[in-house]
């Protein structure tokens, strides 16, 4: 089943709401900037894409759930339905949840309650939900959100759904990743050069509705959501198992490779990510008759980690309503696995697209897929 989107809502580190999100990435405006919200002596990486809402050394709690309550607040005024919505099913992937507030109290800087650490309290308090619901599924959690909520409409249990992801920084990741990786200076999907991910921060939010009602109040249309959990490795996404979800959601959106336009990569710009979703661009587009185009926005938001298949789902509806589409940044040499891939890179491109693909590929083997149809302006 076609479904509505008729509402959307975002805020990143390029931009605060889904029009001027695209419009910076089309521009090739990088959301780079220095970590200021705690201190740094200690790592070797010293900058992210952090949204810069905060003074400098100054962090404050729950800033994850703000975000969330602007980019829903935006999708529900876009659809039109703010005054009728708290009834709506809310399904929020993230892979943090509140884990920085927790950092933050552990510090002693601010009290936390556990039951914030979820996002069903503030929803409920701030817009009135009575049906919230908070899905940690790393970084594929909102196109999966997305796929139950396409499910939830299709059997009849609801006719409009609020799908939405959120995270920000936290220190202990950034930690991390600043011990597993090597220091890159930003993120360069399907680069020969790349060198890791960098952390991002936002907030993303789509309305979803069964069709029937006004379609001209549609942004874009879903036509299907493929997702699976392979487990195969922690960290090592598996080719064989992507593409499984890619061909899953071919079949739920009833269309042919042939079809797609544009594919929004996952494009984290690690070694193996970038190499096992080459193999699978290959093998699925390997013969049709033309390639889609391929980005990456990742080069520019830095990995948003929860919310960022569904964000890279809002820029693909923007690129095919405004038929332009935003460059990878940070692509100097191609990586010898993406020869023969349609890459846009240097400047954002031209394009009349009807369809696209959206990818998500998490950690531990979680892959979601979303099939998203344009709607011109």
């Amino acid at each position: 089943m076609t479904l509505d989107i008729t509402g959307m809502g975002a805020v990143a580190a390029v931009g605060s709401t889904p029009e001027e999100i695209h419009q910076r990435l089309c521009q090739g405006r990088l959301g780079l900037a220095e970590v200021t919200a705690f201190d740094t002596s200690g790592f070797r990486q010293k900058h992210a894409y952090p949204i810069t809402d905060q003074p400098p050394g100054s962090d404050v709690p729950m800033r994850a759930s703000g975000f969330l309550h602007a980019a829903v607040r935006q999708a529900l005024t876009d659809a039109g339905i703010a005054d009728r919505a708290a009834t709506c099913p809310v399904l929020v992937g993230t892979t943090h949840r509140e884990q920085r507030s927790v950092e933050l109290w552990w510090r002693g800087r601010h009290p936390v309650r556990f039951p914030d650490l979820n996002f069903d309290a503030g929803l409920r308090a701030e817009f009135g939900f009575t049906d919230t619901h908070t899905f940690a599924n790393a970084c594929s959690a909102s196109l999966t959100m997305l796929g139950m909520a396409q499910d939830l409409i299709e059997h009849g249990l609801a006719d409009t759904v609020v799908v939405a992801g959120t995270d920000v920084m936290t220190e202990s990741t950034f930690g991390a990743f600043d011990r597993i990786q090597n220091v890159p200076d930003q993120v360069r999907p399907f680069d020969g050069s790349r060198r890791g991910m960098m952390m991002g921060e936002g907030a993303v939010a789509v309305v979803l509705e069964r069709p029937g009602g006004d379609r001209d109040r549609a942004r874009a249309r879903l036509r299907g959501v493929g997702v699976n959990c392979d487990a195969a490795h922690a960290t090592a996404p598996d080719a064989a198992s992507v593409e499984a979800a890619v061909q899953q959601a071919h079949q739920r959106a009833g269309i042919t490779a042939d079809e797609v336009g544009l594919v929004m990569l996952h494009g984290t710009g690690t070694v193996l990510n970038d190499q096992a979703e080459a193999a699978v661009l290959h093998s699925v587009f390997g013969r049709v008759a033309r390639q889609p185009m391929v980005t990456g926005i990742k080069s520019m938001t830095g990995h948003t980690l929860g919310g960022s298949g569904l964000l890279s789902l809002i820029v693909a509806a923007q690129s095919m309503r405004h038929g332009l589409v935003p460059p990878t940044a940070g692509l100097d040499e191609l990586m010898p696995e993406a020869e023969g891939l349609d890459l846009v890179y240097g400047e954002a491109r031209a394009a009349d697209v009807a369809l696209a693909q959206v990818h998500s590929i998490g950690m531990g083997g979680l892959n979601a897929i979303a099939i998203v149809e344009g709607v011109t302006s």
